[in-house]
């Protein structure tokens, strides 16, 4: 059992380690005003820093989870640490020697498991890194070589190589006095037939450490081809290392991503390699998962969220990559700092690019370009035809939630905009409302906002009709004439027909309205209604799809309609304003199509669409000065 450590000591270790040293490890610190500094809180999660440090006192508090101590007390705690383990490690850091109270010093029994634990990965990337100049290892400087990393490129990101043979680390682990429960713990060794084996064998390594430096596990990258695993191995999780709570590079990145505001989320080991040796030194890189909300608040504490924080995702340029960016926009509202995708124009990652056209090339590919919400809107808006008014309507279903995640009101007006422009659609205020709607309907049910409608599928015979958040709002003035011309149909069909039963049921923009109209039409339309209105109502009831549109079909007909004078006249005016809309929505169709096409299309196809859009305009002339007489 180890002996407890002098009292003299750990005071020793107190005053020579200063705790704003210490805490700027972890997060990034400000001025607080009378010499007391501040930063976001480790310990929980909160937008406004409430955690303050006072380097003359040595203490920190939090004011927000009330957290607080002294600098052992926030090694423990951040690294979740028992006294001694914090003492220790602040003891290497300041090269005191330790005194225990009984039995003296014996480090190998008296230090904790994550000191141990850490020792073993120091001297295991020391051990990688000296066979990196093996005979065996030409292998790996050749692979380092062709990606442009010379031997002080190796040195300066600790890059070494693992022998081929079964033990050869795990026998001189074992002469440095780590046990075999010490070296399986760690994910160095693992259980072999014949007792502990080396886990990485005949492979480039990448030492990956956490934020305070310290080695905490291994990336191996395959080089033979007789070697039957995958290409990229990684430590397995252990006491010390949850992929999900570290970043590559980050302990090289982390005072210039604090003192630019920016960080750059690569893919890889040597993307981030690449990166820093074009100057890009805010570059980091997940292990092996995606990014998440727990790497998300290792990069909030030291951007702080300061309103010019920016960052900086750049993925492969095909499928897979697109998939990562899309993943990542998936946590993207929960820190404030603007977030950008950066893809090559032809799909190289940045070591590829490095070698490829230069270190400035690197430097111009990470220059903030595409919002990540603008690429994962495009990337829906792509999978829907935008030519129809079914598709453009199904592609606002599913990217109006994605929009109503953005907390910022301003910036989620501004991106609706934008998505109206995306979408062609002309009516700009709808889409901008339908967001907001959505952003309320979230906040009222405590922040849970809707998810984003499934996207048509390979598969899928034709883009299928989805909804997602509350129903539309049907009293809303933009469809009211859409629900006059309905009741005028159900109510009063002499007054509409025969024009009403020439109307598509696209002229009607609401999905519901659509499927009345569409149930009109199946029982012979207004025409219908004006030999037998009461068999004629429970008929398109029976031709209703569903109980929500039968339910529909019956609020239509009994709703009084909004003129008191109920005549020819007015019903004419909501056929010629309905069909004006159609007609508005389809000139507006064309013109899309015609600047497309105008940019390098068929000119056939291209004259076809010039004399449609005339005819259109010629036709809308002439229902605005003749009203129903030209329908």
């Amino acid at each position: 059992m180890a002996g407890r450590i002098n009292d003299e000591d750990v005071k020793a270790v107190r005053d020579a380690v200063p705790i704003d040293a210490v805490v700027s490890e972890y997060l990034q610190l400000r001025n607080a005003g009378g010499g007391n500094l501040k930063g976001l809180c480790p310990f929980h999660d909160e937008k406004s820093p409430s955690f303050q440090v006072s380097p003359s006192k040595g203490l920190f508090h939090c004011f927000g989870c009330q957290e607080g101590g002294d600098t052992i007390t926030f090694v423990m705690k951040v690294d979740h640490l028992s006294f001694s383990e914090a003492v220790e490690r602040l003891a290497g850091q300041a090269g005191i020697t330790l005194r225990y109270e009984e039995g003296g010093y014996n480090p190998s029994h008296q230090r904790g498991e994550r000191i141990r634990l850490v020792e073993a990965h120091k001297v295991a990337a020391q051990f990688y890194a000296d066979q990196l100049e093996s005979p065996e290892a030409e292998i790996g400087r050749a692979f380092l070589a062709e990606r442009g990393f010379d031997q002080a490129a190796a040195a300066h990101f600790g890059v070494g190589y693992s022998p081929a043979g079964w033990d050869h680390l795990t026998r001189f682990l074992r002469g440095k006095g780590f046990s075999d429960k010490e070296l399986i713990t760690s994910g160095i060794s693992q259980e072999g037939r014949r007792g502990p084996i080396d886990r990485f064998r005949g492979r480039l390594m990448w030492p990956i450490r956490d934020i305070g430096g310290e080695v905490v596990g291994f990336g191996a990258r395959r080089l033979r081809e007789d070697d039957n695993g995958p290409k990229y191995l990684n430590t397995p999780e252990t006491p010390i290392y949850k992929k999900s709570q570290v970043l590559y590079g980050i302990d090289l990145a982390k005072k210039e991503i604090a003192k630019s505001s920016r960080a750059v989320v690569v893919e890889g080991y040597t993307d981030v390699m690449a990166c820093h040796l074009a100057g890009i030194t805010t570059a980091i890189a997940t292990c092996g998962t995606a990014f998440g909300g727990e790497h998300i608040k290792i990069l909030r504490r030291l951007l702080m969220d300061n309103g010019s924080a920016r960052v900086i995702f750049t993925f492969d340029g095909d499928a897979a990559g697109q998939k990562a960016a899309l993943r990542a926009f998936e946590d993207d509202q929960k820190f404030a700092a603007e977030t950008y995708i950066a893809v090559a124009p032809d799909g190289m990652d940045p070591c590829d690019l490095r070698l490829a056209k230069g270190d400035d090339a690197v430097a111009d590919l990470v220059e903030p370009r595409t919002p990540l919400f603008e690429f994962a809107l495009r990337h829906i808006v792509s999978r829907y035809d935008l030519e129809t008014p079914a598709g453009r309507a199904a592609a606002l279903d599913e990217a109006a939630p994605v929009v109503a995640r953005i907390k910022n009101s301003g910036a989620q007006h501004e991106v609706a905009v934008q998505l109206a422009g995306m979408l062609g659609i002309l009516d700009t205020q709808f889409v901008v409302k339908r967001v907001a709607q959505l952003a309320r309907w979230a906040r009222d049910r405590g922040g849970k906002g809707p998810a984003p409608v499934r996207g048509p599928q390979p598969h899928d015979p034709a883009p299928r009709p989805a909804s997602s958040g509350p129903a539309l709002n049907l009293r809303n003035p933009v469809y009211a004439t859409e629900r006059e011309l309905l009741k005028l149909a159900l109510q009063r069909p002499e007054l509409v027909s025969p024009a009403f039963d020439a109307y598509g049921v696209d002229e009607f923009t609401a999905a519901s309205y659509a499927a009345v109209r569409q149930a009109i039409m199946e029982v012979g339309g207004a025409e219908y209604g004006m030999q037998d209105s009461q068999d004629y109502l429970v008929r398109v009831r029976e031709a209703a799809p569903d109980d929500a549109v039968r339910a529909m079909v019956t609020e239509l007909a009994v709703e009084a309609i909004m003129r008191r004078t109920v005549d020819e006249n007015y019903a004419g005016e909501q056929l010629v304003t309905v069909r004006r809309r159609a007609v508005h929505r389809r000139i507006q169709e064309i013109q899309i199509t015609v600047r497309r096409l105008e940019a390098g299309g068929d000119p056939a196809q291209l004259a076809t669409m010039k004399n449609e859009l005339w005819v259109l305009q010629q036709y809308d002339q002439a229902l605005k000065g003749h009203g129903a007489a030209a329908l």
